[in-house]
């Protein structure tokens, strides 16, 4: 799909749900830039979910600022990106929001908890706990029947995932 205008898209959801594998395909499809928005996270937080320990509020603001300036960097070169980011509650999608300078679209990734837990049991390599699942899925508040927000079920295979946002963003565009 070619996009008559630069479009600012994040991929959300808990831990496990394929933010990074989903959005980099995304990206792929769309022709445009991916940001991996964990690898944003200043050492600080990093560390702290490495032990297992939940990020507070103030752990996360300037985070979420970081992206915000990924997506507004993106917009004012008249890129289009994609990025990935937990987005767990709607204060930060707002923020994002505000800080993206423009429409924000958000991809919600949802699943079973079976589902994310055999998924985060499954890789090797990363910061995040499984045990920190729990934590994630307290602190979620679903975007469902926010603006510009497509949700995804995760139980399907990589290319369905991929297709049901793109075919979710696809609709909103041309609305």
């Amino acid at each position: 799909m070619n996009l008559k205008k630069p479009a600012a898209i994040v991929v959300m959801g808990v831990s496990g749900s394929g933010k990074t594998s989903i959005g980099e395909r995304l990206a792929e499809r769309l022709g445009c830039a991916f940001v991996e928005g964990d690898r944003l996270h200043p050492a600080a937080n990093v560390a702290k979910m490495a032990e297992g320990i939940p990020l507070t509020d103030d752990d996360r603001w300037p985070w979420l600022d970081l992206v915000g300036r990924e997506l507004a960097g993106a917009r004012g070169r008249g890129e289009s990106v994609v990025v990935s980011c937990s987005a767990l509650r709607k204060s930060y999608r707002d923020r994002l929001r505000q800080a993206s300078g423009g429409i924000l679209y958000f991809v919600f990734l949802t699943g079973d908890p079976k589902v994310l837990e055999e998924r985060m049991g499954a890789r090797t390599g990363h910061f995040m706990p499984a045990s920190l699942l729990r934590s994630q899925l307290a602190t979620l508040e679903s975007p469902e029947g926010e603006a510009d927000v497509v949700t995804v079920d995760i139980d399907a295979s990589l290319d369905h995932i991929v297709g049901e946002a793109f075919d979710g963003l696809a609709k909103m565009w041309r609305a």
